[in-house]
């Protein structure tokens, strides 16, 4: 459902979400891209989600701004030989090999993205790139969330998980108790996909954003502020495809 309002002569649109779980205030997010997303419970008045909004609209304006500034800078990828790409919190420089009597697919050797490819079309090599990071995210997240998992007292068991790109979410829970994770999230540190983990894991426990849910979250990652700062900063260019 999308609304608007406006701030002098901007007009902010932003998207809410009724979630059908127990949530006792309604949320405001700015994401990375400059988009707002509100999340507010289920029955409540679409009128009194837009007020929520209207009384915060100078701290959604100041931080769309932010986020405008930041991505100005950003160039669309363009695939090529030197280019820089992010696995694991570092930068890759790609080298691109065209080749028609090897196998296409891309390695990782010596801190270099090697992809061997029979045409230096860019929708190929990027194809041949996510697929190799796709794979790369099913096995480090499959890590990471036992070894999550293994510190979370309310968990009987690790849970199951499967991966979709997204443009603005890192992650979510299904109602079933499935983590869902994007799988750009493996281009960032390591703390930080513990932190998008440790996030979903508290969300099995308590289904929103409250004081108790920041307890919990705490509990399990006491810096994790530090770490959602860092991803919110490297999202930009994590998220640039």
């Amino acid at each position: 459902m999308k609304r608007y309002i406006s701030y002098g002569e901007e007009r902010i649109g932003f998207s809410i979400r009724f979630l059908p779980r127990t949530t006792k205030r309604i949320a405001i997010h700015v994401l990375p891209d400059g988009s707002v997303t509100v999340d507010a419970p289920e029955g409540v008045d679409v009128g009194e989600v837009v007020t929520a909004v209207r009384r915060r609209v100078r701290w959604i304006w100041q931080r769309v701004r932010a986020c405008r500034e930041h991505t100005r800078h950003v160039l669309p990828r363009e695939y090529v030989s030197g280019e820089s790409h992010f696995y694991l919190g570092k930068r890759h420089m790609l080298k691109v090999i065209a080749d028609s009597t090897e196998p296409e697919g891309v390695k990782l050797l010596r801190g270099r993205l090697e992809i061997r490819t029979r045409t230096k079309d860019a929708a190929s090599i990027r194809a041949l790139l996510d697929a190799w990071y796709r794979r790369h995210a099913e096995e480090v997240f499959a890590r990471r969330i036992a070894e999550c998992a293994a510190k979370t007292p309310w968990l009987k068991a690790i849970p199951g998980f499967r991966m979709l790109t997204m443009r603005t979410q890192w992650g979510s829970c299904s109602p079933k108790g499935d983590l869902v994770l994007n799988p750009l999230l493996v281009k960032a540190p390591g703390p930080c996909i513990d932190y998008v983990i440790f996030h979903e894991l508290c969300h099995l426990k308590e289904h929103n954003h409250s004081p108790r849910f920041y307890r919990l979250l705490a509990g399990l990652l006491p810096d994790w502020e530090k770490w959602k700062s860092e991803l919110d900063l490297l999202a930009t260019n994590i998220l640039n495809r």
